[in-house]
């Protein structure tokens, strides 16, 4: 038989589980709690009107008393209920959430769209471009570091360290721009190993690349304004420029990156050009001295931005590495972005951009309005984690993993001749791989899922007319791994 408090109107309590068990979870406290504040709000429990006692309560729900005086309280704190000494617990009689209590419970099958009421800006940003979902470890997954060797204790000793720091400098408001000692190790870093000619103050620390490029785009363009993007190209800074508000350009790539000839046919006015020249993605070609060139110089007699999408150089595995874009600016039209969260690990969550000298102040202020500021312990955990050799030491090792695991792809599909074709493996922590014209990637990703295998549909980071094929990230598995799921893959594509 359900229970029922001697106390109540109503009866309350009945299926009220007081074993501590609960479907979502929720604490003893937070269910009469909430079953109270129901009663309440809904009219089942009327203003005015007496609680039953404490002790009584209790009883009748198999509770201990110390739990119901603290739901009692927390009603009083709320201002659902008064408390008169030595007369009682009383429902309030001023009860102005009761008015809007229909409001935050609609009825069954009555859900409104979720888009609802947002603002056009809003619609757009609220549409859904087919990012990845949680990171899972296994083959191929694009973009994701060797997790696994990343030195974790000297990391956890660097993060006490700033967190024993004296003072109130890791504790208190950051720095707008970014914790200072980390943007003078990040312009001495970009300087000596990307040739990008930088200060401290152009240096913005931000959470990741995407968030780089999206306060670009707000910026430095208008609704309405036209964006080159690569095509193929990087899904998500597409669909940042969409939520902007920009007129998307597909500037289609060649083996020599990015064709700026076409570009300027296509869209001769473009406000700001995406590119990632170093290593494209996700076809992985490096955009030639001359295209490079040609891009500065129309930037520069048109006054039109460059987003350089610098997100994995540091790996390169055949020649010697490729200077940025930015180092060859001279006018003042690139806005550089790198990130940590490839080299080191994606919960890290530090990135950064290049600001023009001009722009600097401009782009913290901006940056200010989105989050304030980034948390300071992770960032003065990186400073130190820069300016002793700890991240040259990383990334020189995961450059050799990275090429033992490159070079595994490399054979494992060389095997696979006519079925599957890499493009360029140079650099990076993924290969670009053609399947034949015709061949539905979609489905066959969907297939190989089931198999355990991760591919990354290349169809789907064209807009316009696709190529099939994969993305495949060779970074974060082990070269035995990479040769089963070649295999695996192999079989599937037979049939």
């Amino acid at each position: 038989m359900a229970r029922r408090s001697r106390g109540l109107p109503v009866p309350l309590l009945d299926g009220f589980d007081a074993s501590g068990r609960s479907g979502d979870g929720a604490s003893l406290l937070a269910r009469l709690h909430a079953r109270l504040r129901k009663a309440i709000l809904d009219g089942a429990l009327m203003p005015g009107g007496a609680l039953p006692a404490s002790r009584r309560l209790a009883e009748d729900a198999g509770l201990s008393r110390n739990t119901v005086e603290a739901v009692y309280d927390q009603l009083e704190a709320e201002g659902f209920i008064e408390r008169r000494h030595g007369s009682g617990s009383f429902v309030s009689v001023d009860l102005p959430e009761r008015e809007l209590a229909p409001a935050y419970a609609p009825r069954a099958g009555s859900a409104r769209p979720a888009t609802t009421g947002l603002s056009k800006r809003g619609e757009l940003m609220a549409q859904p471009y087919g990012g990845e979902g949680p990171l899972a470890g296994r083959a191929f997954l694009p973009s994701v570091p060797a997790l696994d060797l990343f030195p974790r204790q000297l990391w956890a000793r660097l993060l006490a360290r700033a967190a024993r720091a004296p003072g109130p400098d890791h504790l208190g408001a950051g720095d707008r721009a970014g914790f200072r000692p980390l943007r003078e190790a990040i312009a001495a870093y970009v300087g000596s190993t990307r040739a990008v000619a930088c200060q401290p103050d152009q240096v913005v620390v931000l959470t990741s690349s995407q968030q780089a490029i999206d306060l670009a785009c707000r910026l430095l363009t208008d609704p309405g304004d036209t964006v080159w993007h690569e095509e193929p190209g990087y899904r998500a800074a597409a669909a940042a420029f969409v939520a902007s508000g920009a007129q998307v350009v597909p500037v289609p790539v060649d083996g020599e990156g990015i064709d700026v000839a076409a570009g300027i046919r296509l869209a001769p006015d473009a406000r700001l050009v995406y590119v990632s020249p170093s290593h494209q993605f996700p076809t992985g070609v490096a955009m030639s001295l001359s295209r490079r060139l040609q891009l500065l110089a129309w930037a520069a007699r048109t006054g039109a931005f460059i987003i350089e999408d610098d997100y994995d150089s540091e790996f390169r595995y055949v020649g010697r590495p490729l200077a940025a874009l930015q180092g060859l600016d001279e006018a003042g039209r690139v806005v550089y972005v790198g990130t940590f969260n490839k080299l080191m690990f994606p919960g890290l969550r530090l990135a950064y951009l290049v600001a023009p000298p001009e722009l600097a102040e401009r782009f913290v202020a901006a940056r200010v309005l989105m989050d304030g500021h980034t948390s300071t312990l992770p960032q003065a955990a990186l400073a130190d984690f820069i300016g002793e050799g700890h991240l040259g030491t990383h990334l020189r090792h995961m450059r050799t993993v990275y090429e033992e695991r490159r070079q595994a792809l490399v054979d494992a599909v060389a095997g696979l001749a006519g079925r599957l074709t890499l493009g360029p493996t140079d650099g990076g922590m993924h290969a670009c791989a053609y399947l034949p014209a015709g061949a539905d990637d979609v489905a066959i990703a969907a297939a190989a899922r089931r198999l355990g295998i991760e591919l990354r549909p290349l169809s789907t980071s064209f807009r316009g007319p696709a190529r099939p094929g994969f993305i495949m990230g060779f970074a974060a598995a082990r070269p035995a791994e990479i040769r089963g799921a070649v295999d695996r893959l192999a079989r599937l594509l037979e049939n």
